[in-house]
C-alpha cells in the first residue's frame, strides 16, 4: 500500500514537472552547460601539467643532489676520511630513495596528464555532437513552429475569413459577367441583323456608283483637253508653213 502510495505522489510531481519543461529552452540550457564545463576542465588539466612540471624539477633537483653526493664521497675516500664518507653515503641512499620515489609519482602524473588529455578530447568530441544535434533539433523546431503558424493562417482562411470572403466576390463576379454576356445575346437576337447586312451593302454600291460616275467624268474632261492639245499642236504646225509660202512669192514678184 505504501509503495503504491508512493508511486502516486511520484506520478503527480512527474506530470506536474513534465508539463512545466520546455525542451527548447532546456536544450539551450544544455548547450551553455556543455561550453561552461570547457573552462574548468582546462583548470583541472592545468593543475595535472602543473604537478608534472613540479615532479620532474623535484627529480632534476634529487639526480644533481645525487651528483654531489658522489662527488663528496669520492673525496672524502681520497683524503682518507672514512668518517665523512660513511655519512655522504647515508645523505645518497637517502636521496636515491627520494629520486626513485619522485620517479614513480612523476610516471604516475605523465599518466594522468594524457588520460586527461584523451578525456577531454573524448568530451570535446561529445560536446560538439550534442552541440550539433541540439543546434539541428531547435532548428527543425523554429521550421515546425513556422509550418504551424502557415497551417493555422491557411485554415483561418478556408473556416471563414479570407478565403472564404474570396470566393464569394469571385462566384458575384462571374455570376454578372455571365448575365450580361447572355443580355448582349438576347440584344444580338432581337435585332434584325441580315436587314443591316443588306443596307450596308446597299451603302457599299451606292458608294462604288459614284466612284464610277466620278470616274467617268475625270475621262471626260481629260478626252476634251487632248483634243484641245491636238488642235493647237496643228495650228502651231501651219503657221511657219504660210510664212514660207509668202516668203517665196514675194522673191518671185521682185524678180518680175
Amino acid at each position: 500500500m505504501f509503495d503504491r502510495f508512493i508511486r502516486a505522489i511520484k506520478s503527480m510531481f512527474g506530470g506536474f514537472v513534465s508539463s512545466m519543461e520546455n525542451p527548447k529552452l532546456i536544450l539551450e540550457q544544455n548547450i551553455r552547460e556543455l561550453n561552461d564545463q570547457i573552462p574548468q576542465m582546462n583548470e583541472n588539466i592545468a593543475t595535472v601539467k602543473a604537478n608534472v612540471i613540479m615532479l620532474r624539477k623535484e627529480v632534476q633537483r634529487y639526480e644533481k643532489t645525487i651528483e654531489e653526493i658522489t662527488s663528496k664521497i669520492r673525496s672524502a675516500i681520497n683524503a682518507d676520511r672514512d668518517d665523512l664518507a660513511q655519512g655522504y653515503a647515508l645523505q645518497l641512499e637517502k636521496a636515491r630513495e627520494n629520486l626513485e620515489h619522485s620517479n614513480e609519482q612523476l610516471k604516475f602524473a605523465e599518466q594522468a596528464y594524457e588520460k586527461a588529455h584523451k578525456v577531454k578530447k573524448a568530451f570535446m568530441r561529445e560536446k560538439d555532437k550534442k552541440i550539433k544535434e541540439a543546434r539541428d533539433a531547435l532548428r527543425a523546431s523554429e521550421r515546425a513552429e513556422w509550418q504551424s503558424r502557415v497551417a493555422d493562417a491557411l485554415e483561418s482562411f478556408e473556416i471563414g475569413g479570407l478565403d472564404q470572403t474570396h470566393n464569394e466576390m469571385l462566384g458575384r463576379l462571374n455570376e454578372q459577367t455571365a448575365k450580361n454576356e447572355a443580355r448582349m445575346e438576347i440584344a444580338l437576337d432581337s435585332v434584325d441583323t441580315e436587314t443591316m447586312e443588306i443596307e450596308a451593302n446597299a451603302e457599299k454600291i451606292r458608294a462604288q456608283e459614284l466612284v464610277n460616275q466620278f470616274k467617268q467624268e475625270m475621262g471626260k474632261k481629260e478626252a476634251t483637253a487632248a483634243k484641245k492639245s491636238e488642235k493647237t499642236i496643228e495650228i502651231d504646225e501651219e503657221k511657219p508653213a504660210e510664212k514660207e509660202s509668202g516668203k517665196t512669192v514675194g522673191k518671185d514678184r521682185e524678180k518680175s
